[in-house]
């Protein structure tokens, strides 16, 4: 691993920390609705117009066009400053932004790329279905051609903030007669389509924080203008998707994780005070194996963009989305046992406890543990398929 800090990056470094420490509020950040659309979107603005957008994006699509590693600084200084989730941006800014940088055409990166980073647009995804979750490849959503554009029927599940989105990243069959992983297409699909019915799916962080859900296709009908790489070469685009989501997406969270990690330690210490040395009793020694856990996931994150940025593009991301996802599950729930008892009064002022709950979808999204296990057994350590 080669992986060094310049004066330029200092010097950048010490730019991010100075703009975010001006700008990052505290005020809570609203879990659903329009609420939660404006927030976010005014917020992706606010760094758009701060010229701190995109800092890794082609300057050609409106980014700064710099280095892994300056993009990795933005993540550690965005995460210190607590600067706001920004979730509903995630998909647009780590899936579908970086698929068409790659995989787009010049019409469809000029018209959608502006939109992600200047906060214009929300997109959501298209990938699982009610019997092709982690199996993704049995997806069974139909698309055929009719002169210039695809006719779409079929469903898709699980789609977060569907209800609040502008795009989404489709993925279809487009002939079925081809093997399981052929025949599959990418496609930009327009929430506001003709067709289309969303139905909301209810989940434990309470009923009224709508988050997920269920897509119904009748007869939709998208250009082939829309397709992103060629027809039935979906798959292929869409592991270049996943491939974004399970590790250059996935940084800013382990650093975000590692300053909670550090907060959790103070709050410890005064919740518990001197006269019980937080190194002997459960809670520290719990505390001690996140911060040990959080180092060890700080340098696999180094690996993955020192690798990526000497051109190798591996599958260790797994290795870090595995790792992560877990530790986050233990750190969420360590949280409340540090605030105990109160913890049940779940004041709408304090989002932990919304946390929590929504911690138990960390080791199924972007691929469950299970699927991220089988990529490491076969591509990192070369076992047997099973």
């Amino acid at each position: 691993m080669d992986l060094d800090f310049t004066a330029e990056d200092r010097q950048f470094r010490e730019e991010a920390r100075a703009w975010l420490m001006a700008n990052v509020t505290h005020e809570l950040r609203p879990h659903e609705g329009e609420e939660l659309r404006e927030y976010d979107l005014a917020w992706q603005r606010k760094q758009y117009e701060g010229g701190w957008a995109g800092v890794s994006w082609p300057v050609e699509y409106g980014g700064l066009g710099l280095s892994l590693t300056r993009q990795l600084i933005w993540f550690e200084e965005y995460a210190r400053a607590e600067a706001p989730d920004n979730h509903l941006c995630f998909v647009g800014l780590n899936h579908a932004g970086p698929t068409l940088i790659a995989k787009g055409t010049e019409e469809q990166k000029a018209y959608h790329l502006p939109r992600l980073l200047k906060g214009e647009t929300v997109w959501c995804q298209g990938f699982s279905e009610p019997n092709a979750g982690s199996d993704l490849g049995s997806l069974r959503t139909k698309a055929e051609i009719d002169g210039d554009h695809l006719v779409v029927n079929g469903s898709k599940i699980w789609t977060s903030h569907g209800h609040l989105a502008d795009f989404q990243e489709l993925l279809v069959r487009t002939d079925p007669d081809a093997p399981k992983h052929k025949g599959i297409s990418w496609v930009i699909c327009d929430m506001r389509t003709p067709g289309m019915d969303l139905r909301p799916i209810n989940i434990m962080t309470a009923p009224h924080h709508q988050h997920f859900v269920q897509v119904f296709y009748d007869d939709v009908r998208i250009p082939l203008s829309n397709v992103v790489g060629e027809i039935n070469d979906g798959w292929k685009v869409a592991m270049s998707t996943l491939g974004f989501e399970r590790g250059t997406a996935q940084i800013k969270d382990q650093i975000r994780y590692a300053v909670l990690v550090e907060r959790m330690i103070e709050e410890a210490r005064e919740k518990f005070g001197g006269n019980s040395p937080l190194s002997k009793d459960e809670i520290g020694a719990r505390l001690a194996q996140l911060r040990a856990d959080m180092a060890a996931a700080r340098a696999m994150t180094y690996m993955v963009v020192s690798r990526a940025q000497a051109g190798i593009q591996g599958s260790e991301a797994s290795l870090m989305r595995a790792m992560v996802g877990e530790v986050q599950q233990r750190a969420r729930r360590l949280a409340l046992d540090i605030i105990g008892p109160d913890a049940l009064e779940n004041p709408e002022d304090d989002d932990r406890v919304f946390y929590y709950l929504r911690s138990y979808s960390i080791t199924i999204a972007a691929g469950t543990a299970e699927v991220q296990r089988n990529i490491i057994g076969e591509r990192v350590l070369g076992l047997p398929r099973g």
